[in-house]
C-alpha cells in the first residue's frame, strides 16, 4: 500500500489491515475490480424521485456524469439524497431544505469521496445542495436539471406555473370555463424539468451558474436538449482533474462570487426566495449577506432580461438567446471578473465568447427594460429587519399605496374567508397575512401570493397590495411584500395589525409603514401571546428551536460557519 495519501478516499481503500481489507471486499461485492482503488472517488449526490417531476430525468443524468468520471480515470459512486418535490410537500419544501442540506453534508463527510458532483432542479433542492457541500468543503460541482420544454395552449406560450395562476384567476372570475381549464392543465407542463419560468428553480441554476459553481451555460439548457447530457459528461470529466486541482468551495464562494449573483439575480428579475437562499449559503462559509447589500446592487443594476414573470419569454427562449453567460457578458461591466470558477478560469474568462442572440429578451445595458434590479428591500415600523419585493413583478401603480388592512390571522383564515361575499374589503384595501413564517406556519411556505378575494376578480380587479411573513412562489406575480422580519409569531409588528389600519407602501422610498401610533402598538404588544408551537418531537421541533429569521437565511443557528 502507498504511504502517500494524495486522495481523501485512500483513507478506506489504500490502507491496510482489516478495514482496508472489508472496504476493498465491500466494493468488489459490487463488481469493481482491484485497479478502481487507485482512482479519485467521485459521489454523484442524486436527487432523483418520482415524487419530484422536476427532477424525474436524472437517472439519465448521472449516467452522464459518470460516463465522464471514467473518460477522465475516476471513480463515481451514485448515492441518494432527499428530493424536495415542490408540487407535493406539505406545508412547504423549505421546511426541510435545512434536512437536505445536513443530509449532503453528512453523506459526503461521511464516505469516501474525493469530490462531488450535485444532481439538482426542483426549487430548495439546489441551495440545500450546495449549502451541504459548502459545509462538507470538498472539491464540488453542480449539475441542475435544467427547465421544462415550453408549454403551448391554443397558440399561446405557457409557462408553470406564472400562467397556471393567470389562468386560475380568470376561472375564478368566469372567464374562460372549467373544460378550458382541464385543456390547460395538459398543456402547461410537458416534459421533465423544472419551471420553465424566472421562477425559483430557474434562478437558483441562473445564480449557481453566476457563482461559478456549474459549467458556463448550465443553467438554460431544456431538460429533455441532449446538450444537458453533454454538459453531465463534461462535469464528470471536469470534476477528475477539479479534485486534483483541490479547488473547494470555500475557494469559489467569495464576496465577489456573491456579488455577482447578486446582480444577475437583479438583472433577469429572479426569484425573491433567491435572496433567502443566497444568505443562507454565504453563512455557510462565513460571509455574512446583509439585506441592504442586496438594495444597494439592485439600485445599481439595472434589469435587462424579458422573462416571465417580469417579462414575457420562457427559459428555453433564454438558452437560444445565449444563456446566462451572455447576460453575463452584457452585465460584465458591473460583475468581479477575476472570481474564480469550477472550470479553474474566471469568470471574465469563461464569458469571453458569449454572444447575445436575442434583443428583445437580453437587452443592452444602456437601454434596459428597468433602472433598477427586480427585487428592492423595504424597511419600516412594520419590517424592523426588512422585507422584500419583486418590483419588475408588481403594477406600477401600486408601488405607491396607502390603503385600509384586511387581516388574516394564518393561512387556514385566509383560506376560509378570502372569497366570502360579505368580506369587508375593496380593491384599495391591503390583504395582510399572518404566521406564515419560519416558526409560524411553520417553514416559510409560499403562501405570500394572497388570492385576490373572488367578488374583485369578477369587478376586473387583477392585482392588489398584499403583505406577508410568508415566502412567494417565484413564478408568482404582483405587488407582494414578503419576507417580513421579525414574523408575527415571534412577536413582530406584523403581529399588532388589525382589520382598518392603515398602511402605507413606499417603494421608491423603500418603506413599510403601518400608521398606527406607538401607544397603541405598545398596548396591542402587551397583549400579544405567541401561539402554540406546531411539534414537540422529531424534525419540526429541531426546526423551531433552531431556526434563523428571513433576513438571516431561515438555516439554523448552529450551521453556520464559525469565522
Amino acid at each position: 500500500m502507498s504511504t502517500e495519501r494524495k486522495y481523501r478516499s485512500e483513507e478506506w481503500f489504500q490502507i491496510g489491515g482489516l478495514w482496508g481489507f472489508l472496504h476493498r471486499g465491500w466494493m468488489k461485492a459490487e463488481g469493481f475490480s482491484d485497479e478502481v482503488f487507485t482512482k479519485p472517488v467521485i459521489g454523484i449526490a442524486n436527487s432523483w424521485s418520482e415524487l419530484n417531476n422536476c427532477n424525474a430525468h436524472f437517472r439519465q443524468v448521472a449516467d452522464a456524469v459518470k460516463r465522464g468520471v471514467w473518460m477522465a480515470g475516476g471513480f463515481p459512486l451514485e448515492f441518494p439524497t432527499m428530493s424536495l418535490g415542490e408540487p407535493f410537500m406539505k406545508p412547504t419544501t423549505m421546511l426541510y431544505r435545512n434536512l437536505m442540506a445536513m443530509e449532503v453534508e453528512e453523506n459526503i463527510r461521511a464516505n469516501p469521496m474525493d469530490g462531488v458532483v450535485l444532481l439538482s432542479g426542483c426549487d430548495k433542492t439546489t441551495p440545500a445542495m450546495l449549502m451541504g457541500a459548502a459545509s462538507a468543503d470538498i472539491p464540488a460541482m453542480m449539475v441542475t436539471g435544467g427547465p421544462m420544454l415550453k408549454g403551448n395552449w391554443r397558440g399561446q406560450e405557457l409557462g408553470s406555473c406564472t400562467d397556471c395562476r393567470r389562468f386560475y384567476d380568470e376561472l375564478k372570475a368566469g372567464t374562460i370555463t372549467d373544460e378550458e381549464f382541464a385543456e390547460i392543465e395538459s398543456c402547461v407542463s410537458r416534459s421533465a424539468g423544472h419551471c420553465m419560468v424566472m421562477g425559483t428553480a430557474s434562478t437558483m441554476a441562473s445564480l449557481v451558474e453566476a457563482l461559478g459553481m456549474t459549467l458556463p451555460g448550465c443553467a438554460a439548457i431544456p431538460a429533455p436538449d441532449a446538450r444537458r447530457y453533454q454538459l453531465a459528461e463534461a462535469t464528470g470529466r471536469r470534476i477528475v482533474e477539479f479534485v486534483k486541482e483541490n479547488i473547494r468551495p470555500s475557494d469559489i464562494l467569495t464576496r465577489k462570487a456573491f456579488e455577482n449573483a447578486i446582480r444577475v439575480n437583479m438583472a433577469i428579475g429572479g426569484s425573491t426566495n433567491a435572496i433567502i437562499h443566497l444568505v443562507a449559503i454565504a453563512g455557510r462559509v462565513g460571509i455574512d449577506l446583509p439585506l441592504s447589500l442586496f438594495d444597494q446592487l439592485s439600485r445599481t443594476t439595472p434589469w435587462i432580461a424579458n422573462i416571465k414573470p417580469s417579462g414575457k419569454y420562457l427559459m428555453e427562449d433564454l438558452f437560444y438567446a445565449g444563456g446566462i453567460p451572455a447576460v453575463m457578458k452584457e452585465l460584465s461591466p458591473l460583475l468581479h471578473l477575476d472570481a474564480l470558477t469550477v472550470t479553474g478560469k474566471t469568470i471574465g474568462e469563461n464569458i469571453a465568447n458569449a454572444r447575445v442572440y436575442n434583443r428583445d429578451l437580453i437587452v443592452p445595458l444602456s437601454e434596459p427594460l428597468g433602472p433598477e434590479g427586480g427585487t428592492v428591500i423595504l424597511y419600516g415600523n412594520l419590517a424592523p429587519n426588512g422585507t422584500v419585493l419583486k418590483q419588475t413583478a408588481a403594477s406600477q401603480d401600486l408601488l405607491r399605496h396607502r390603503g385600509r388592512a384586511v387581516v388574516f390571522k394564518n393561512e387556514a383564515d385566509m383560506m376560509a374567508r378570502v372569497d366570502d361575499p360579505n368580506l369587508d374589503v375593496d380593491e384599495n384595501c391591503v390583504l395582510v397575512l399572518q404566521n406564515a413564517g419560519p416558526k409560524g406556519a411553520p417553514g416559510m411556505p409560499e403562501w405570500g401570493h394572497l388570492p385576490i378575494p373572488r367578488k374583485l376578480l369578477q369587478r376586473g380587479v387583477r392585482d392588489m397590495v398584499r403583505i406577508s411573513d410568508a415566502r412567494m412562489s417565484g413564478t408568482a406575480y404582483g405587488t407582494v411584500v414578503l419576507h417580513v422580519s421579525p414574523e408575527a409569531a415571534v412577536g413582530g409588528p406584523l403581529a399588532l395589525v388589525r382589520d382598518g389600519d392603515i398602511i402605507e407602501l413606499d417603494v421608491p422610498g423603500r418603506r413599510l409603514t403601518l400608521h398606527v401610533p406607538d401607544e397603541e402598538l405598545n398596548r396591542r404588544r402587551s397583549e400579544w401571546q405567541p401561539p402554540a408551537p406546531h411539534a414537540t418531537r422529531g424534525y419540526v421541533k429541531i426546526f423551531l428551536d433552531h431556526v434563523l429569521q428571513a433576513h438571516e437565511g431561515v438555516d439554523f443557528d448552529f450551521l453556520r460557519a464559525v469565522r
